[in-house]
């Protein structure tokens, strides 16, 4: 069993995060005060607390992957592996996904043991839920729930300076970071691995739920209330913890986990109960390969732009305005990104780790 719905939300992720700066050339200090400004700021991330629409494109990817492994599972299952034999191919992806992340994070010769890559981070909570895999649904939600107390815990706890836990650069978060990952940027917390596994295994059990033999009004029933119940745990606790995703605080991981789960209800709805799949071909091409596209994006564009830049302007340049030009190079990058994806779609050539 494949879910198209599935492919298609790893897909419009994918499409999303290898804009390449095109959803964000609106949000430029010369448009501040405009509509359009007010629209594109939600692709971009909050300096420190608050929640906008591009903080989700992570607990997308980490829920995604969860979804994934009931039915990688059931399939390598019913081809005759053992078990042992799809935990070393767990254990092997988790290290080469750590590793990748890992790497694209260090600049230069200073190493980084930074898990704030969105890899690294699947490669620690894939390996965790995998391991939970065959444990009763209660106990993985248990344990997605222990993640978070722990982390709050720790923020409580160990603060860097004083006794606020919440002060950007005075975190738990930074201190880890001093620890593993001195070289670190904008507080985005290596630490995050470990509360964000929540959302790897609320993907997991969702995927369960999908292989049930419940109907498929009860199964979507269960996946909005546990998104709601999520969203009214995360919506709750944010007097007394804010939300900021750059250290993925328990009611950021709870606010941005339901509105995951019902952004994928309603890919799913439409999609595969309703069946409405052709409108989805442009995405599901993506989501086919989103290691390869993760990887080489920015050499896509790097190369779509060295080469197409020159052409555009002396064709454009003088009869209209930069910003069109510089646009619509950003975006030419773009469905070059998703050309390429599609050609190696037709020719059934997918990148697998």
């Amino acid at each position: 069993m494949r879910l198209t719905s599935l492919d298609f939300f790893r897909g419009f992720t994918m499409l999303l995060l290898i804009s390449g700066g095109a959803l964000q050339y609106f949000t430029r200090a010369e448009f501040e005060g405009t509509i359009i400004y007010s629209i594109f700021y939600q692709f971009t991330h909050p300096e420190w607390e608050g929640f906008r629409f591009w903080d989700l494109i992570q607990p997308f990817f980490m829920f995604i992957v969860g979804v994934a492994i009931p039915f990688s599972v059931t399939n390598r299952l019913s081809k005759g592996y053992s078990w042992a034999n799809l935990t070393y191919h767990a254990a092997r992806r988790s290290l080469i996904l750590i590793l990748l992340g890992v790497t694209l994070m260090t600049r230069g010769s200073e190493f980084n043991l930074s898990f704030q890559n969105v890899l690294a981070q699947i490669g620690f909570t894939y390996f965790i839920t995998f391991i939970l895999i065959r444990t009763k649904p209660s106990i993985q939600l248990t344990v997605s729930i222990l993640f978070i107390i722990l982390t709050e815990i720790l923020y409580r706890l160990f603060p860097l300076q004083g006794e606020q836990p919440y002060i950007l650069g005075r975190t738990f978060g930074d201190l880890t970071n001093q620890i593993i990952a001195p070289g670190s940027r904008g507080n985005w917390a290596s630490f995050n691995a470990v509360p964000t596994a929540a959302h790897t295994i609320w993907g997991a059990l969702c995927g369960q739920l999908l292989l049930s033999n419940f109907s498929g009004n009860k199964k979507l029933i269960l996946m909005v209330i546990g998104g709601l119940a999520a969203l009214a745990i995360g919506y709750a606790i944010t007097p007394f913890t804010p939300i900021i995703k750059r250290i993925s605080t328990s009611s950021f991981v709870f606010v941005s986990g339901g509105w995951t789960i019902l952004a994928f209800v309603i890919s799913y709805w439409i999609i595969d109960v309703k069946n409405h799949k052709k409108w989805a071909f442009f995405a599901v091409v993506v989501g086919m390969n989103p290691i390869f596209i993760y990887l080489l994006s920015g050499t896509i564009q790097n190369f779509v732009l060295r080469f197409s830049e020159p052409w555009v302007n002396l064709l454009f340049s003088s009869w209209t305005s930069p910003h069109f030009i510089n646009l619509s190079l950003l975006i030419l990058a773009w469905f070059i990104k998703w050309y390429v994806c599609y050609f190696l779609f037709k020719k059934s050539i997918f990148l697998k780790i």
